[in-house]
């Protein structure tokens, strides 16, 4: 053969035997790009870490909103429920804060129910017969894992409400 010949594949497979053929291929594309071994793990375990930390983060965020929605819903529900079911004014408002204090508890919560709770009558005074109290209790879910130096950009905490209404018993006497 001469020097600047080229050379086909067809005489190459004609002159060696196929399997010498695919060794000598495979020996010039490994030297040339590198050895390859052990690169799929690599690529599985990072696409997984990019992937699965923040699921994993997602998951903790809407686990912690939902217990909130949980505490506020049953805490405005009872705090409402005990209010017009209470003899006078003052003792309507501490078993209120009573329900708030062991339905935000119940979720883990610690927050002062105190500040969570706003009670509003729709009469002077408030457990007049007919009327309506409406009870309104916010929680704000802190965010996990976030520096407090980002609170310009990304907001801290969620806030979550609910608000609910119960009638007080038209036929009760009035005090």
């Amino acid at each position: 053969m001469t020097p600047g010949a080229v050379v086909t594949a067809a005489a190459v497979v004609g002159r060696w035997p196929l399997r010498r053929v695919v060794v000598a291929v495979r020996e010039r594309v490994r030297t040339r790009c590198g050895d390859d071994a052990g690169s799929a793990l690599v690529e599985f375990l990072g696409i997984s870490l990019v992937l699965l930390v923040p699921t994993v983060y997602l998951v903790l965020v809407l686990g912690r909103v939902q217990a909130a929605t949980f505490a506020v819903e049953g805490a405005a529900r009872e705090a409402a429920r005990v209010y017009v079911a209470a003899d006078d004014a003052e003792q309507g408002a501490q078993r209120a804060l009573t329900a708030v204090g062991v339905a935000l508890l119940d979720q883990g919560f610690d927050d002062d129910p105190a500040d969570a709770l706003d009670v509003r009558c729709s009469a002077d005074p408030c457990l007049t017969p007919g009327a309506e109290v409406a009870a309104t209790v916010e929680v704000r879910v802190p965010l996990p894992f976030v520096p407090t130096f980002v609170g310009d950009v990304v907001p801290l905490e969620v806030p979550v409400a609910a608000e609910r209404v119960a009638p007080v018993d038209a036929y009760r006497a009035a005090r």
